[in-house]
Protein backbone atom coordinates (compact mmCIF):
# COMPACT_ATOMS: atom_id res chain seq x y z
CA UNK A 1 0.00 0.00 0.00
CA UNK A 2 2.52 2.70 0.82
CA UNK A 3 4.78 1.48 -2.10
CA UNK A 4 1.18 2.42 -4.44
CA UNK A 5 0.56 5.29 -2.27
CA UNK A 6 4.76 6.97 -3.18
CA UNK A 7 4.28 5.88 -6.47
CA UNK A 8 1.48 8.18 -7.28
CA UNK A 9 3.08 10.68 -4.74
CA UNK A 10 5.53 10.90 -7.60
CA UNK A 11 3.65 11.35 -10.35
CA UNK A 12 1.81 14.21 -8.68
CA UNK A 13 5.40 15.64 -7.89
CA UNK A 14 6.58 15.34 -11.14
CA UNK A 15 3.83 16.64 -12.93
CA UNK A 16 3.58 19.69 -10.68
CA UNK A 17 7.30 19.74 -11.41
CA UNK A 18 6.70 20.27 -15.23
CA UNK A 19 4.14 22.56 -14.86
CA UNK A 20 6.14 24.50 -13.04
CA UNK A 21 9.23 24.87 -14.92
CA UNK A 22 7.06 25.13 -18.01
CA UNK A 23 5.00 28.70 -16.47
CA UNK A 24 8.30 29.97 -15.48
CA UNK A 25 9.71 29.54 -18.64
CA UNK A 26 7.10 30.61 -20.69
CA UNK A 27 6.62 33.99 -18.82
CA UNK A 28 10.58 34.67 -18.87
CA UNK A 29 10.61 33.80 -22.48
CA UNK A 30 7.70 36.04 -23.09
CA UNK A 31 9.71 39.29 -21.16
CA UNK A 32 12.58 38.73 -22.73
CA UNK A 33 13.65 41.49 -25.46
CA UNK A 34 14.38 39.64 -28.09
CA UNK A 35 11.52 39.60 -30.61
CA UNK A 36 11.10 36.09 -31.84
CA UNK A 37 8.58 37.34 -34.73
CA UNK A 38 11.84 39.76 -35.70
CA UNK A 39 14.03 36.63 -35.53
CA UNK A 40 11.41 34.20 -37.68
CA UNK A 41 11.85 37.29 -40.51
CA UNK A 42 15.22 37.31 -40.12
CA UNK A 43 15.72 33.69 -41.13
CA UNK A 44 13.76 33.87 -44.37
CA UNK A 45 16.44 35.90 -45.62
CA UNK A 46 13.73 37.93 -47.42
CA UNK A 47 11.78 41.37 -47.27
CA UNK A 48 8.24 41.24 -45.21
CA UNK A 49 6.00 44.50 -45.76
CA UNK A 50 4.30 45.44 -42.23
CA UNK A 51 1.21 43.79 -43.46
CA UNK A 52 2.41 40.16 -43.86
CA UNK A 53 4.59 41.07 -40.42
CA UNK A 54 0.89 42.27 -38.83
CA UNK A 55 -0.15 38.59 -40.39
CA UNK A 56 2.40 36.70 -38.63
CA UNK A 57 1.79 37.84 -35.51
CA UNK A 58 -1.97 37.19 -35.64
CA UNK A 59 -1.24 33.52 -36.63
CA UNK A 60 1.35 33.53 -33.42
CA UNK A 61 -1.37 35.31 -31.28
CA UNK A 62 1.21 37.94 -30.41
CA UNK A 63 -1.14 40.45 -29.33
CA UNK A 64 -2.86 38.26 -27.07
CA UNK A 65 -2.56 38.06 -23.34
CA UNK A 66 0.26 36.26 -21.81
CA UNK A 67 -1.91 33.71 -19.64
CA UNK A 68 -4.06 32.74 -23.29
CA UNK A 69 -0.72 32.45 -25.19
CA UNK A 70 0.24 29.92 -22.34
CA UNK A 71 -2.64 27.50 -22.24
CA UNK A 72 -3.02 27.85 -25.85
CA UNK A 73 0.23 26.24 -26.04
CA UNK A 74 0.00 24.06 -23.16
CA UNK A 75 -2.89 22.58 -24.67
CA UNK A 76 -0.82 21.83 -27.87
CA UNK A 77 1.87 20.31 -25.70
CA UNK A 78 -0.68 17.44 -23.80
CA UNK A 79 -2.03 16.65 -27.48
CA UNK A 80 1.80 15.72 -27.90
CA UNK A 81 2.79 19.10 -30.34
CA UNK A 82 5.87 20.87 -29.57
CA UNK A 83 5.47 22.83 -32.57
CA UNK A 84 8.20 23.98 -35.07
CA UNK A 85 11.30 24.74 -34.53
CA UNK A 86 12.03 28.87 -36.20
CA UNK A 87 15.54 27.86 -36.53
CA UNK A 88 15.55 24.70 -38.24
CA UNK A 89 11.81 24.61 -39.95
CA UNK A 90 11.46 21.29 -38.25
CA UNK A 91 9.11 19.78 -35.49
CA UNK A 92 10.65 20.16 -32.13
CA UNK A 93 9.87 16.83 -31.25
CA UNK A 94 12.23 15.29 -33.73
CA UNK A 95 14.74 17.46 -33.12
CA UNK A 96 15.19 16.78 -29.16
CA UNK A 97 15.04 12.77 -30.50
CA UNK A 98 17.90 13.30 -32.72
CA UNK A 99 19.97 15.64 -30.26
CA UNK A 100 19.15 13.65 -27.30
CA UNK A 101 20.52 10.29 -28.86
CA UNK A 102 24.40 11.98 -29.12
CA UNK A 103 23.68 13.72 -25.67
CA UNK A 104 22.85 10.46 -24.09
CA UNK A 105 25.62 9.28 -25.37
CA UNK A 106 28.22 11.70 -24.05
CA UNK A 107 26.31 12.14 -20.76
CA UNK A 108 25.77 8.54 -20.12
CA UNK A 109 29.67 7.99 -20.59
CA UNK A 110 30.47 11.04 -18.50
CA UNK A 111 28.13 10.04 -16.41
CA UNK A 112 29.39 6.34 -15.53
CA UNK A 113 33.14 7.35 -15.50
CA UNK A 114 32.56 10.09 -12.80
CA UNK A 115 30.54 7.83 -10.86
CA UNK A 116 32.94 4.95 -10.48
CA UNK A 117 36.04 6.76 -10.57
CA UNK A 118 34.51 9.16 -7.86
CA UNK A 119 33.50 6.35 -6.16
CA UNK A 120 37.14 4.38 -5.88
CA UNK A 121 38.87 7.75 -5.41
CA UNK A 122 36.91 8.52 -2.17
CA UNK A 123 37.38 4.88 -1.27
CA UNK A 124 41.17 5.37 -0.91
CA UNK A 125 41.19 8.86 -0.45
CA UNK A 126 39.27 7.65 3.41
CA UNK A 127 41.75 4.48 3.84
CA UNK A 128 44.51 6.54 3.65
CA UNK A 129 43.02 9.61 5.53
CA UNK A 130 45.21 12.46 5.79
CA UNK A 131 48.32 10.69 4.63
CA UNK A 132 50.15 11.47 1.29
CA UNK A 133 47.91 9.65 -1.38
CA UNK A 134 44.63 11.45 0.45
CA UNK A 135 46.42 15.08 0.53
CA UNK A 136 47.50 14.55 -3.09
CA UNK A 137 44.01 13.73 -4.58
CA UNK A 138 42.26 15.89 -2.58
CA UNK A 139 44.00 18.93 -4.15
CA UNK A 140 43.54 17.40 -7.19
CA UNK A 141 39.58 17.39 -6.77
CA UNK A 142 39.42 20.16 -5.30
CA UNK A 143 41.12 22.07 -8.20
CA UNK A 144 38.91 20.05 -10.61
CA UNK A 145 35.47 21.17 -8.86
CA UNK A 146 36.50 24.63 -9.26
CA UNK A 147 37.16 24.52 -12.86
CA UNK A 148 35.09 25.65 -15.64
CA UNK A 149 33.21 23.12 -17.61
CA UNK A 150 34.13 25.57 -20.97
CA UNK A 151 38.14 26.13 -19.78
CA UNK A 152 38.93 22.48 -19.46
CA UNK A 153 38.02 21.57 -22.89
CA UNK A 154 39.45 23.93 -24.39
CA UNK A 155 42.71 23.06 -22.88
CA UNK A 156 42.14 19.43 -23.87
CA UNK A 157 41.17 20.26 -27.14
CA UNK A 158 44.34 22.45 -27.45
CA UNK A 159 46.70 19.64 -25.67
CA UNK A 160 45.29 16.55 -27.32
CA UNK A 161 43.92 17.59 -30.80
CA UNK A 162 46.25 20.81 -31.68
CA UNK A 163 49.77 19.86 -30.28
CA UNK A 164 49.43 15.92 -30.28
CA UNK A 165 46.77 15.35 -32.69
CA UNK A 166 45.36 12.04 -31.06
CA UNK A 167 42.22 12.92 -31.40
CA UNK A 168 39.56 15.25 -33.53
CA UNK A 169 38.85 18.66 -32.86
CA UNK A 170 34.91 18.37 -32.53
CA UNK A 171 31.71 17.09 -33.31
CA UNK A 172 30.26 13.65 -33.79
CA UNK A 173 31.41 12.34 -36.89
CA UNK A 174 34.11 13.34 -39.24
CA UNK A 175 32.99 16.50 -41.80
CA UNK A 176 31.73 15.40 -44.94
CA UNK A 177 31.14 11.81 -44.29
CA UNK A 178 28.06 10.28 -44.94
CA UNK A 179 25.73 9.04 -41.43
CA UNK A 180 25.91 5.47 -42.84
CA UNK A 181 29.59 5.48 -43.84
CA UNK A 182 30.50 6.52 -39.96
CA UNK A 183 31.87 3.43 -37.87
CA UNK A 184 31.41 3.14 -34.25
CA UNK A 185 35.23 3.35 -33.81
CA UNK A 186 35.23 7.26 -35.69
CA UNK A 187 31.64 8.33 -33.10
CA UNK A 188 33.98 7.03 -29.94
CA UNK A 189 36.82 8.91 -31.06
CA UNK A 190 34.78 12.09 -31.71
CA UNK A 191 33.32 11.22 -27.69
CA UNK A 192 36.36 11.23 -25.91
CA UNK A 193 37.15 14.64 -25.16
CA UNK A 194 33.59 15.55 -24.31
CA UNK A 195 33.12 13.23 -22.19
CA UNK A 196 36.84 13.56 -20.31
CA UNK A 197 35.58 17.54 -19.95
CA UNK A 198 31.81 16.44 -18.39
CA UNK A 199 33.11 13.68 -16.09
CA UNK A 200 36.66 15.18 -15.35
CA UNK A 201 34.42 18.24 -14.12
CA UNK A 202 31.79 16.20 -12.20
CA UNK A 203 33.60 13.05 -10.01
CA UNK A 204 35.20 15.07 -7.56
CA UNK A 205 32.02 15.82 -5.87
CA UNK A 206 31.66 12.31 -5.42
CA UNK A 207 34.91 11.69 -4.41
CA UNK A 208 34.86 14.08 -1.68
CA UNK A 209 31.29 12.65 -0.54
CA UNK A 210 32.35 9.49 -0.37
CA UNK A 211 35.63 10.11 1.16
CA UNK A 212 33.70 11.65 4.38
CA UNK A 213 31.38 9.47 4.48
CA UNK A 214 33.56 6.23 4.86
CA UNK A 215 35.48 8.10 7.35
CA UNK A 216 32.49 8.30 9.69
CA UNK A 217 31.93 4.87 8.91
CA UNK A 218 35.63 3.74 9.63
CA UNK A 219 34.91 5.80 13.13
CA UNK A 220 32.29 4.01 14.16
CA UNK A 221 32.05 1.74 17.02
CA UNK A 222 31.84 -1.42 15.15
CA UNK A 223 34.60 -0.58 12.82
CA UNK A 224 36.49 -0.40 16.32
CA UNK A 225 35.08 -3.84 17.51
CA UNK A 226 35.74 -5.17 13.91
CA UNK A 227 39.67 -4.00 14.34
CA UNK A 228 39.78 -5.72 18.12
CA UNK A 229 38.93 -9.13 16.27
CA UNK A 230 41.59 -8.61 14.14
CA UNK A 231 40.33 -7.68 10.74
CA UNK A 232 42.55 -5.76 8.67
CA UNK A 233 41.36 -2.53 6.95
CA UNK A 234 40.60 -3.40 3.30
CA UNK A 235 38.72 -6.66 5.13
CA UNK A 236 36.97 -3.72 7.33
CA UNK A 237 36.26 -1.45 3.91
CA UNK A 238 34.59 -4.65 2.24
CA UNK A 239 32.43 -5.84 4.85
CA UNK A 240 31.20 -2.69 6.70
CA UNK A 241 32.51 -0.01 4.45
CA UNK A 242 30.86 -0.21 1.09
CA UNK A 243 27.22 -1.09 1.78
CA UNK A 244 27.01 2.01 4.48
CA UNK A 245 28.76 4.40 1.63
CA UNK A 246 27.21 3.13 -1.56
CA UNK A 247 23.28 4.70 -0.67
CA UNK A 248 25.11 7.89 -0.61
CA UNK A 249 27.25 8.06 -3.20
CA UNK A 250 24.03 6.68 -5.47
CA UNK A 251 22.30 9.10 -4.15
CA UNK A 252 24.33 12.01 -5.24
CA UNK A 253 24.89 10.34 -8.55
CA UNK A 254 21.51 10.38 -9.37
CA UNK A 255 21.48 13.91 -8.58
CA UNK A 256 23.79 15.30 -10.44
CA UNK A 257 21.90 15.06 -13.32
CA UNK A 258 21.23 18.19 -13.59
CA UNK A 259 24.92 19.59 -13.39
CA UNK A 260 25.17 17.02 -15.90
CA UNK A 261 22.86 18.38 -18.16
CA UNK A 262 24.30 22.00 -17.60
CA UNK A 263 28.18 20.70 -18.13
CA UNK A 264 26.97 19.41 -20.91
CA UNK A 265 25.66 22.97 -22.49
CA UNK A 266 29.00 24.21 -22.60
CA UNK A 267 31.06 21.15 -23.60
CA UNK A 268 28.75 20.37 -26.87
CA UNK A 269 29.67 24.18 -27.51
CA UNK A 270 33.34 23.98 -26.68
CA UNK A 271 33.76 20.65 -29.16
CA UNK A 272 30.91 21.87 -31.82
CA UNK A 273 28.85 18.37 -30.32
CA UNK A 274 25.22 18.23 -31.73
CA UNK A 275 23.33 17.30 -29.11
CA UNK A 276 20.49 19.06 -26.81
CA UNK A 277 23.12 21.29 -25.03
CA UNK A 278 24.46 23.13 -28.47
CA UNK A 279 20.65 23.14 -29.34
CA UNK A 280 19.80 24.93 -26.52
CA UNK A 281 22.21 27.39 -26.72
CA UNK A 282 21.39 28.31 -30.71
CA UNK A 283 18.11 28.40 -29.33
CA UNK A 284 18.43 30.48 -27.10
CA UNK A 285 21.15 33.43 -28.84
CA UNK A 286 18.42 32.75 -32.03
CA UNK A 287 15.08 33.38 -30.02
CA UNK A 288 13.89 29.75 -30.87
CA UNK A 289 11.09 29.88 -28.61
CA UNK A 290 9.21 26.17 -29.50
CA UNK A 291 12.48 24.43 -29.61
CA UNK A 292 14.01 26.32 -26.11
CA UNK A 293 10.85 25.43 -24.26
CA UNK A 294 10.76 22.05 -25.94
CA UNK A 295 14.51 21.12 -24.48
CA UNK A 296 13.63 22.94 -20.90
CA UNK A 297 10.60 20.30 -20.42
CA UNK A 298 12.80 17.63 -21.32
CA UNK A 299 15.75 18.57 -19.27
CA UNK A 300 13.31 18.77 -16.44
CA UNK A 301 11.58 15.60 -17.23
CA UNK A 302 15.18 14.25 -17.77
CA UNK A 303 16.43 14.92 -14.42
CA UNK A 304 13.04 13.77 -12.44
CA UNK A 305 13.45 10.44 -13.82
CA UNK A 306 16.83 10.37 -12.71
CA UNK A 307 15.21 11.35 -9.10
CA UNK A 308 13.15 8.58 -9.71
CA UNK A 309 15.49 5.74 -10.65
CA UNK A 310 17.06 6.95 -7.28
CA UNK A 311 14.14 6.25 -5.14
CA UNK A 312 13.63 2.86 -6.91
CA UNK A 313 17.59 1.60 -6.57
CA UNK A 314 17.26 2.33 -2.94
CA UNK A 315 15.23 -0.75 -1.86
CA UNK A 316 17.78 -2.89 -4.15
CA UNK A 317 20.99 -1.78 -2.51
CA UNK A 318 19.64 -1.93 0.82
CA UNK A 319 16.85 -4.16 1.46
CA UNK A 320 15.96 -2.75 5.27
CA UNK A 321 14.44 -0.25 3.09
CA UNK A 322 11.83 -2.16 1.26
CA UNK A 323 11.50 -4.49 4.37
CA UNK A 324 10.43 -1.69 6.18
CA UNK A 325 8.16 -0.76 3.68
CA UNK A 326 6.59 -4.00 3.72
CA UNK A 327 6.11 -4.08 7.60
CA UNK A 328 4.92 -0.76 7.21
Amino acid sequence: MKRLQKAIFLCIRTVSLLFAVSAISFALISASPVDPVQQYILGLGTAVSPEQRAQIEAFWGVEKPLLERYFSWLGQLLCGNLGESLLYRRPVAQIIGERFRNSLALMGCAWALAGIVGFLLGCVMGMYRDKGPDKLLKKVCYVLSSTPAFWLGLLLLLVFSVWLGWLPVGFSAPVGALKEEVTVWQKVRHLVLPAATLSLTSFANIALHTRQKLIDVLESDYVLFARARGEGEWTILRRHGLRNILLPAVTLQFSSFSELFGGSVLAETVFSYPGLGSAVSEAGLNADVPLFLGITLFSALFVCAGNLAADLLYGVIDPQMGEGEKTG
